[in-house]
């Protein structure tokens, strides 16, 4: 399966904490990408395979101009705490991996739950 990258914008704690459902994730600070414009992310996830998971929308915006890879999961959980964060992606792992397993879908989004 595909590694996700974690954008800056969500914590680095959710490593240590979803790695043992999602084998390979990262965070961009561990790439030193902290800060980094985000189409240099965009080429690095494209590089080493990587798919960009992020709550903002710039990177939506780039999967749609340029499709993928890489692929893009988009958090549209609003002001969500990291733990909720990690429950949202644990809750969809199933979804999350047939998103990962079809070739031509660029961007899976990931609702708010009310």
């Amino acid at each position: 399966m595909t590694p996700l990258l974690l954008d800056e914008n969500l914590s680095p704690a959710l490593v240590a904490t979803l790695g043992s459902i999602f084998q390979g994730i990262a965070h961009v600070t561990q790439f030193n990408l902290l800060g980094m414009p985000d189409i240099e992310v965009w080429r690095f996830a494209r590089e080493h395979d990587y798919c960009i998971v992020s709550n903002d929308s710039d990177f939506n915006n780039l999967a749609f101009v340029n499709g993928a890879p890489p692929k893009v999961i988009w958090l549209r959980l609003g002001d969500a705490t990291t733990s909720e964060i990690a429950r949202s992606l644990r809750n969809n792992a199933v979804a999350i991996e047939q998103f990962l397993d079809h070739k031509s879908d660029a961007v899976l989004e990931i609702p708010q739950i009310h």
